[in-house]
């Protein structure tokens, strides 16, 4: 039959109408449903898995872990700045799905029991299971993920907004499906990134003040729930015992304690000693004195106490001083670079660590994403377009991090630092550093821990040499954390981690658009465009092998802007424990798999 173009108009106007009425989640995209989420290659874990391979899926339930934590707590509520959340109360919460530790990035169903992803990852929908329930037996819905992820949003931590910037906005298309659209596909990182929400509970909060939580119960849908608690001293948490999720297989074998209790200790030496006394059963070591020396006593001989060190692949990041370049005295590079020189790690590692360390010389390190030697063709490429606002080391070599001998004599390394400052203009005047206009060279370390003093005086002493004088302050942990969230600090002590697949959380760690947001991670105050642009083609990178050139460049970036002065690291844990427990013979490439124990 031949049609003109009238007889085409009933069909295109039935076309036209029966379009408005379609679906806002169906679209000429193709998707694809499956059970797990993996940013770079396949799931380890295939369809009906039935558990990790780092757990007994047999294990036992029952009995008690309890763990120390230092300082105190004031609030339960761990999405908003206010407050010090109390230790273990992300056990509560269940997201919508579940990491598994022996693979770089991966998730798997948990309140989700499958995901369906865009094949151009513009947009993911979350199929929930509907066996999901909170704790008071009420189902969790698309309206719950809908109502959190806003809520994170308005009113959670700052990080939300930036960590979210990608995500266009998301809807329940029914009871049980929940759509996530992106800004446009570029973002891998993006459906896992929504994978890992928390999801908390519409009916309990919507009537309440998410920012005046403090001590009240919440309610959550995970393998725990809060049972007691003696305010900023302990907190108690019990184990579910009809968790809807308790057979999936992310968590067959996991979460096998009864109780879970934390005790609050406002020294680290004495939590050490009452540890030593079995007042706690569980304990992971950061303090390299403590582990070469005091782990010792009739209790470790006689097998009560086991004390091991468990090899681990996770990426190390970077700990060290921080400089808060908002302050001017450390607003000059030169100035940080100088200051770099007048820290002794090897002294320190040999008289102090007991030669346990490795000195961290990479914001990304123990990870293949740590930059190394001269920077490659694909880096230089990335580069090039900033040549004009990079000093030309960085597209020569990696920063290569001042050494001494381990003696304490570090005379060459004081010569070279005074030679930078001199050339950032300060001069010596009656032995102390001073500015043009006279001002001396003053600033203060802020410090929550008393076991750091012993770093920090050897290297107050050797800035003394510089003509500069340092002030060490010891705060508690609540003042700690208060200061640091609003930037009042001149140097402090920080650990920036991070993971196998560097992505959306370099934003809140570098980004010129939260330097100047309270509780943001950008602690050192970095505002270069190089930086941002290189963290924008990190999030934007397509594939492993131009996501590890993109971090390598920014790591060289920040390498040579001296943002940190670099501490330490080490690959294994030091934990000891009270011989009460089991655990399985696998131990996770990326965790250290705790809840996977259990007591014999």
């Amino acid at each position: 039959m031949i049609l003109n173009r009238y007889s085409l108009l009933p069909k295109l106007f039935f076309a036209l109408l029966f379009s408005l009425f379609i679906p806002s989640y169906l679209s000429a995209v193709e998707t694809t449903l499956s059970h797990g989420l993996s940013l770079h290659g396949e799931l380890k874990y295939p369809v009906g898995f039935s558990n990790f391979d780092y757990v007994n899926p047999e294990a036992p339930k029952g009995g008690t872990l309890r763990q120390a934590a230092i300082g105190t707590f004031d609030t339960f509520n761990d999405f908003i700045l206010k407050g010090v959340s109390a230790a273990g109360v992300g056990m509560i919460y269940d997201t919508l799905m579940a990491s598994a530790e022996d693979e770089p990035f991966s998730q798997y169903g948990l309140i989700a029991e499958r995901v369906e992803l865009a094949t151009d990852r513009t947009f993911v929908i979350f199929h929930l299971n509907p066996k999901a329930r909170f704790h008071d037996g009420q189902p969790v819905t698309a309206e719950d993920v809908v109502f959190t992820f806003n809520l994170l949003l308005e009113q959670g931590q700052p990080m939300y907004k930036r960590y979210y910037a990608d995500v266009r906005g998301v809807e329940a298309l029914d009871q049980n499906r929940v759509k996530f659209t992106f800004k446009d596909g570029n973002n891998a990182e993006l459906p896992l990134i929504v994978g890992q929400l928390v999801v908390l509970p519409r009916h309990f909060w919507q009537d309440k003040n998410f920012n005046e939580a403090g001590l009240d119960l919440p309610l959550g849908s995970g393998p725990y729930r809060i049972n007691s608690f003696v305010s900023g001293k302990s907190v108690t948490y019990e184990r579910v015992a009809d968790y809807w999720a308790a057979e999936l297989p992310v968590n067959k074998g996991r979460y096998n304690f009864d109780t879970l209790i934390y005790d609050y200790y406002r020294d680290a030496t004495v939590a050490l000693e009452a540890f030593k006394a079995g007042e706690y059963d569980f304990r992971h070591e950061n303090v390299s004195k403590n582990w070469a020396t005091l782990y010792n006593g009739p209790q470790f001989a006689d097998g009560r106490i086991v004390k091991k060190e468990l090899v681990h692949e996770i990426p190390q990041g970077i700990q060290g001083f921080v400089f808060n370049t908002r302050r001017s005295q450390f607003t000059d590079r030169r100035v940080r670079e100088a200051l770099i020189y007048a820290f002794d790690f090897e002294w320190s590692n040999k008289n102090l660590f007991y030669n346990q360390y490795k000195r961290s010389g990479s914001y990304f390190s123990n990870s293949e994403m740590a930059a190394t030697g001269p920077p490659s063709p694909v880096e230089i490429e990335l580069l090039k377009p900033f040549a004009d606002q990079l000093p030309v080391e960085v597209f020569e070599d990696s920063y290569h991090l001042p050494t001494t001998d381990g003696r304490g004599n570090i005379r060459n390394n004081l010569r070279h630092a005074a030679a930078l400052l001199k050339s950032a203009g300060w001069t010596i005047k009656d032995k102390k550093l001073v500015e043009k206009g006279g001002k001396p060279f003053v600033f203060e370390i802020l410090l929550t821990s008393p076991a750091f003093e012993r770093i920090v005086l050897p290297f107050k002493r050797n800035l003394a040499r510089l003509g500069i004088e340092t002030k060490v302050r010891v705060v508690d942990t609540a003042q700690y954390l208060n200061r640091v969230r609003e930037f009042d600090f001149d140097m402090v002590v920080w650990s920036f981690g991070q993971s196998n697949s560097p992505g959306n959380e370099q934003r809140y760690y570098w980004h010129s658009s939260v330097a100047d947001i309270p509780g943001s991670r950008n602690l050192a105050g970095i505002k270069d465009p190089v930086v941002d642009a290189l963290v924008e083609k990190i999030i934007l990178a397509p594939d492993r092998r131009s996501l590890v050139a993109r971090v390598r460049a920014l790591d060289r970036v920040l390498q040579w802007g001296f943002y940190v002065l670099p501490h330490w690291h080490i690959s294994t844990f030091r934990i000891a424990y009270w011989n009460k427990f089991a655990q399985p013979q696998v131990v996770p490439k990326y965790g250290l798999g705790l809840m996977t124990w259990w007591v014999k």
